[in-house]
């Protein structure tokens, strides 16, 4: 237990890190949906969603989950604080799901074969924050 508030604090920064990879993500996308006849520009976003995905946000995607499993490990009493933790471990599945899907997204528009809208992806853009809200209600107010 002496270490746990700095595998608390490391979790904290991990998770803000991924989930600037999942606001700006989706942003990407949006540009490259709507100048998909501009190659020379395309090219660039490629290079940014590319690097955003697998250099920020993989890595802080694994040093979230290994934080937040060390947390639980460390003080498993947790689980009979309420049902506010199985809530949130639920939207941190949804959230890995949407990385992923995300991550599916990025090559298909890689390869030129998705036909997803601009605004399709505007409203993927909120789709984190909502997230991110649902988390931080549960983890500070904790209402079950």
């Amino acid at each position: 237990m002496e270490y746990y508030f700095y595998i608390k604090a490391f979790h904290i920064a991990s998770f803000t890190s991924w989930m600037a990879m999942l606001f700006y993500l989706p942003r990407l996308f949006v540009y490259h949906a709507e100048n998909r006849d501009n190659k020379g520009f395309v090219s660039v976003v490629c290079i940014q969603e590319r690097k955003l995905y697998y250099y920020i946000g993989m890595p802080a995607l694994i040093a979230t989950l290994l934080t937040g499993g060390a947390l639980i490990w460390l003080n498993p009493a947790v689980f009979s604080s309420g049902g506010w933790l199985h809530a949130k471990l639920v939207v941190v599945a949804l959230l890995i799901l949407l990385h992923f899907y995300c991550g599916s997204l990025m090559r298909a528009l890689a390869n030129n074969v998705c036909d997803k809208s601009g605004k399709f992806f505007r409203v993927l853009n909120e789709m984190p924050t909502l997230a991110l809200l649902a988390i931080v209600f549960l983890a500070v107010v904790r209402p079950f």
